[in-house]
């Protein structure tokens, strides 16, 4: 049987058990023989994470039949879906049924259960992260019981286990606040560097949603804001031909081999990003949210991902500028800039204050050692928390003072996994044993 290897390749395993349930049921019976084996087993999602977070070491739960929408409640304005529902299933299946998601990233090929439990997010509006949205959650724990928590049952598992690393169970049915399908206007523009720190703090007051893009080397910067529309008539999508010029051929297609080019020859990297800034220009459109917050991304990359404190985020952004500036690494991709409310979950990148997160990529073939080290030294100096589901080199004594509610997590983790059923390399890591 073939290896697992996560989608960039930056992970890989090889379990000696695959299994592909059907049921809560079947989850179950797994998770009771890895307890009489004192083995181990993960439910492995798409491999959307950048880390080995869900790397499997003995049994390997495939998600791909544990997946669709099962129920709605339109008085409370939930919906429950299967653990393993891909988060572009999702959003079609809400949207035929006239609700959307308030907020979310800008991929929408993890799992459900992958998303939540590793903190993805979005930028802006209430509530920014997908675990934020959760209403409620049904695991199997590392006892073999099926729990489900909610804020009046299992508050305690409710509050930690919505980004639960799957250190606390495998999840198998989630339920999600939803709304009535709403569309965004999405404007997005070129701006210099100075305009674009200058302006940022009043662009994320005035719009709903804001992402970005600094081109490294450059001053040239990308951002695309987006707020809500009152209503659903006279949307304005992208035309086809504009989607496929924009979105497939030069976001994926030219840029893939702008950076594949940079890859080869790092000297032409800063030449490249001043004639990609440049080449961008200002559009408009307005869509369906999910279609707006969400664009394919088929050049692949490696990605570590920081949430500073909102008030020190410019600041920090501007060291890094420093620093990259003074080092002889060469970074053809653009640096994400994204801001959040706070949240209560317990191991959340928000939890307890008001972020702005800052991601920075490489493609796949490059070496991101020194960029990622670099930059890293200055995120922590500011008291960043790393994306669970992205490259970083915290472990658990570091992270342990960035929690206020870490050694609540732990207690629960020793509640419910005693036997370290769900643990793998990743999870010792960040958890300890």
């Amino acid at each position: 049987m073939a290896p697992w290897t996560n989608w960039a390749g930056t992970e890989a395993a090889d379990p000696r058990h695959v299994v592909t349930p059907t049921t809560t049921e079947q989850v179950v019976q797994e998770v009771e023989r890895a307890i009489a084996q004192r083995t181990t087993v993960k439910m492995a999602g798409t491999g959307h994470s950048f880390t080995g977070i869900s790397a499997p070491v003995d049994t390997m739960l495939r998600p791909d039949r544990l997946a669709g929408i099962v129920s709605v409640d339109r008085d409370a304005m939930t919906v429950t879906a299967l653990a393993g529902t891909p988060l572009h299933v999702l959003n079609a299946q809400l949207g035929r049924l006239g609700l959307s998601l308030h907020n979310m990233g800008d991929i929408e090929e993890q799992t459900l259960a992958g998303a939540t439990s590793t903190g993805t997010h979005g930028t802006g509006g209430t509530v920014a992260s997908l675990s934020a949205q959760i209403a409620a959650f049904s695991m199997v724990t590392g006892r073999g019981e099926e729990v489900h928590a909610s804020p009046s049952s299992h508050p305690t598992l409710f509050e930690a286990g919505r980004i639960g690393l799957g250190a606390l169970g495998v999840l198998t049915e989630i339920t999600l606040h939803v709304e009535p399908l709403f569309a965004l206007q999405a404007h997005e523009r070129p701006m210099s560097w100075d305009t674009a720190l200058s302006t940022y703090d009043e662009m994320t007051r005035e719009h709903h949603h804001v992402d970005v893009y600094w081109f490294p080397h450059t001053d040239r910067v990308m951002t695309k804001v987006n707020d809500r529309l009152a209503e659903l008539d006279d949307l304005r999508p992208l035309s086809r031909w504009r989607h496929w010029l924009d979105d497939e051929l030069l976001s994926n297609t030219v840029f893939g081999m702008i950076t594949s080019l940079g890859t080869r020859a790092p000297a032409t990297i800063p030449r490249l990003n001043q004639v990609s800034g440049r080449a961008l220009s200002e559009r408009s459109y307005s869509d369906i949210a999910h279609r707006v917050f969400t664009s394919p991304r088929r050049v692949r990359f490696k990605e570590m991902e920081y949430a500073l404190p909102r008030e020190a985020g410019l600041e920090a952004l501007r060291e890094v500028r420093r620093v990259i500036d003074a080092s002889s690494c060469r970074i053809g991709f653009p640096v994400e800039i994204r801001s959040t409310p706070a949240d209560d979950i317990a191991l959340s990148t928000s939890s307890g204050r008001a972020s702005m997160y800052l991601a920075f990529h490489v493609p796949v073939r490059a070496d991101h050692t020194g960029y990622f080290a670099g930059v890293e030294d200055v995120l922590r100096a500011f008291d960043g928390r790393p994306h669970w589901g992205k490259m970083h080199t915290l472990a658990a004594d570091d992270l342990a003072k960035l929690y206020p509610r870490y050694d609540e997590f732990l207690a629960l983790r020793d509640e419910l996994d005693p036997d370290r059923v769900f643990t793998n390399p990743y999870l010792r890591r960040v958890l300890g044993d």
